[in-house]
């Protein structure tokens, strides 16, 4: 009886210690987010407890009964680096533990829309297609999308005027009109916005940036020769409430980035995104009178409107305006010197709206309506040169995606006008079938057709051919054909190739045309440039052990232009003429990307292409004015996770670049020197909801006036009133003049802004 008792009294006392025990457990959950967006399938793993669990389609996890003590929470899913946090645990409570995971940026599970103009797997994608969040271009912060893209590999802003600073963005070595820029797939940024308006985009609302290289011209139209630049604004789910992003420089420089998210009603919700950059101090570090940096006052309003629907279609609507006043130049103008030829000065006034929507049809079959307007209106003065041009495009497009057995297709039509006019009298006749004295009026209609043919797993075609009709030029036919070869989840191959067909409007692409003293020459009617061309991609992962993720990404490329049009800068000091190039022109190359992750918080992001642009004429070869040969980004970050902190090392280089010399006795370099923007930045991520970040820029002060006796040429003479010229309207050289010079700003290759320090703060509310 005794030993029954006792056996009773010990039962219940090991009850009561493991009911005490289960009691004293503890439950840690969370929410698993990257960008905005959960994150499904996110294995987050207890080490010490050997406990772990799967986040759910909502990105949430919960890990039950976890007993005290000191724990490690690592959450790790393909194609995101690995991160871990402490946490410890006292008693019964529960914990919230949420984590913002980082993607490595050349992830291939990325959703892309820019290839095919759906949205697909990045790893489903027959065409090659390079994906860049606003985590990249923090890095190196920027007022606007056009400086953010110096530090991708193969795309270039190039400066086209030492004075008013407008520029265009190369890729792989081609020139500004061969890029296509999108925004949400529409092609309202050309011509005059891609000189005068790109700076102007928000950052605020961008989710992020898809570039594919090379041929695009089958789906995008006939423009897209070099390749095309796909600015993806956000969704609604994924913006915060309110987001914030301001900074300043020494050189007093300040931009703010201001986002709001507003749900209108239960089915609509409304984004918006202010920017606003302002820099009015006149610098004059190379001591040539004129101002090193065009003096800025910008304004850019975007508001997006998301529409939620039944069975989930798609409906919404965007719209933007931007004003801009800039100037540059001598540093005594005013505002009473604008247009006249005493003080010489650029300013230019832009005023911009645009609208832009997507409507997904309420039928069965899967039908897009996609339209755009947009209104550009520029009062521009060079000098005494007055520059008064309006523009105005209106797009539309109606696309069919089918799915036929192994057969994926996509047809569309679209419309494209566009309305150009300007006060220059040249404008006509660089293309003599627009009637003199008249505005452009360009009808653009056409149709397309894409078969994305599936083979098997391993292998899939794509097959497209585009029409289009240009109201002055007639015919444009633009096929394509892309081929893919998964040879496994870690090997990809691609090709693509395709034509091209571009008319020019030298007024609104070739700021030179403008600037300056120099006289516009139209030698013969342009005519409409053709191009065929070929890209070959390969793509190689490595998963080694220590989580460190490793992705190679190697390309080819090769372009073949007729009726190449080439202005002649160097025949004539005091002309720049224009022509069909009496010959071929070709742009080739190998480009190769980096990515590389660690699980120590080290990533390096870096890439290099060798390229050559050149134009053949009577035999002749040679390389074309402002294109490097070779080309390098980076961009390598450092987390240190217990101090909350990171460091971003960021850069470019460049090598030698033709520059445009006025004559054989002009002393300025024929060639740039190899040159390189450095950047350094500290972000401090310890308070919530907060960063706060700082650095230097262009840390090696590089300026291109380093080794050159002046940048522009006669600066103290920019009307030439004091120049003598021979009965040919050659130069003379004398005493005062002994170069025989006339005045001249298009000696320009890299920005006049030397090093400088930034401040800024990040804030996020949800």
């Amino acid at each position: 009886m005794k030993s029954i008792i006792i056996n009773t009294i010990l039962s219940t006392i090991l009850a009561l210690v493991v009911q005490l025990s289960m009691a004293q457990t503890a439950t840690i959950s969370g929410k698993i987010i990257s960008e905005g967006m959960p994150v499904q399938f996110a294995n987050v793993v207890l080490k010490e407890a050997q406990m772990g669990v799967v986040s759910d389609s909502s990105g949430d996890y919960e890990l039950k009964n976890i007993p005290a003590g000191k724990y490690k929470v690592e959450v790790s899913v393909i194609g995101f680096i690995t991160t871990t946090k402490s946490v410890n645990i006292n008693g019964a409570e529960n914990q919230q533990l949420d984590f913002d995971l980082t993607t490595h940026q050349s992830s291939l599970n990325d959703v892309v829309i820019t290839g095919t103009m759906k949205e697909v797997n990045r790893l489903e994608s027959p065409v090659n297609v390079e994906v860049y969040t606003m985590k990249y271009f923090n890095k190196n912060p920027t007022p606007n999308i056009y400086e953010a893209l110096q530090n991708i590999n193969g795309v270039r802003p190039q400066l086209n005027c030492q004075v008013c600073n407008t520029g265009d963005i190369h890729i792989n070595g081609l020139e500004g009109p061969y890029t296509m820029v999108l925004i949400d797939g529409m092609p309202i940024v050309s011509s005059l916005s891609t000189v005068y308006g790109l700076s102007g985009i928000p950052n605020s609302l961008v989710e992020r940036i898809e570039i594919v290289k090379g041929p695009a011209s089958s789906l995008y139209g006939s423009e897209a020769v070099g390749g095309l630049i796909n600015i993806i604004t956000k969704k609604s789910q994924n913006a915060p409430l309110i987001s914030a992003d301001i900074f300043g420089t020494s050189w007093g420089e300040y931009n703010a980035d201001i986002g709001l998210k507003l749900q209108a009603g239960k089915k609509i919700s409304v984004l918006t995104g202010i920017n606003y950059f302002n820099f009015q101090h006149k610098i004059d570090k190379n001591k040539d009178n004129f101002t090193d940096m065009t003096l800025q006052n910008r304004i850019s309003i975007f508001q997006k409107w998301n529409f939620q629907r039944k069975a989930n279609r798609l409906f919404s609507m965007a719209g933007r305006y931007m004003y801009e006043d800039r100037w540059g130049g001598d540093l005594r103008w005013e505002k009473q010197f604008r247009g006249g030829d005493s003080i010489y000065g650029e300013s230019i006034y832009t005023k911009r709206w645009e609208v832009l929507g997507n409507y997904q049809l309420p039928t069965r079959e899967k039908l897009m309506l996609s339209f755009s307007y947009n209104d550009h209106k520029q009062n521009s003065v060079y000098g005494n040169i007055p520059y008064i041009a309006t523009q105005k495009i209106a797009f539309t497009q109606l696309t069919w995606d089918k799915k036929v057995g192994r057969n994926d297709f996509l047809i569309g039509t679209a419309l494209r006008y566009t309305f150009y006019d300007d006060n220059t009298p040249a404008t006509s006749t660089a293309d003599t079938l627009i009637p003199q004295n008249q505005a452009q009026k360009t009808w653009l209609p056409g149709i397309f057709v894409q078969d994305e043919i599936a083979m098997n797993e391993k292998h899939k075609f794509l097959l497209g051919l585009r029409y289009d009709y240009n109201s002055y030029h007639g015919n444009i036919y633009t096929p394509r054909l892309a081929y893919k070869w998964t040879i496994n989840e870690k090997n990809i191959f691609r090709i693509n190739a395709g034509t091209g067909f571009r008319v020019v409007n030298l007024f609104t692409e070739d700021h030179a045309a403008l600037t300056g003293a120099r006289i516009v020459e139209i030698k013969n009617e342009l005519k409409p440039e053709k191009s065929y061309n070929a890209n070959v991609n390969y793509i190689k992962k490595f998963y080694i052990k220590n989580k460190t993720f490793i992705t190679l990404d190697v390309s080819a490329f090769y372009t073949y232009f007729n009726n190449r049009i080439v202005g002649d800068f160097e025949s004539d000091p005091n002309k720049i003429m224009y022509d069909n190039l009496q010959g071929y022109a070709e742009s080739k190359g190998i480009t190769l990307n980096v990515d590389m992750a660690f699980d120590n918080g080290l990533k390096i992001i870096m890439g290099a292409t060798a390229m050559e642009n050149t134009l053949t004429e009577n035999s002749v070869t040679k390389q074309q004015i402002l294109t490097e040969k070779v080309t390098g980004t980076w961009a390598i970050s450092y987390n240190i996770k217990k101090a909350n902190l990171t460091i971003d090392y960021t850069g470019n280089v460049y090598s030698h670049m033709r520059l445009p010399l006025l004559s054989e006795t002009d002393p300025r370099k024929a060639y740039s020197p190899w040159w390189s923007i450095q950047n350094l930045q500290l972000s401090y991520n310890g308070i919530k909801s907060l960063q706060i970040y700082g650095g230097v820029k262009n840390l090696l002060n590089w300026t291109p006036n380093k080794g050159n006796p002046f940048i522009i040429a006669r600066s103290n003479d920019p009307f030439d009133k004091q120049v003598q010229f021979d009965s040919n309207g050659q130069a003379i050289a004398n005493a005062n003049n002994p170069f025989g010079l006339t005045f001249d700003p298009s000696y320009v290759y890299a920005p006049n802004q030397g090093a400088r320090v930034f401040l800024g703060v990040r804030y996020r509310f949800r």
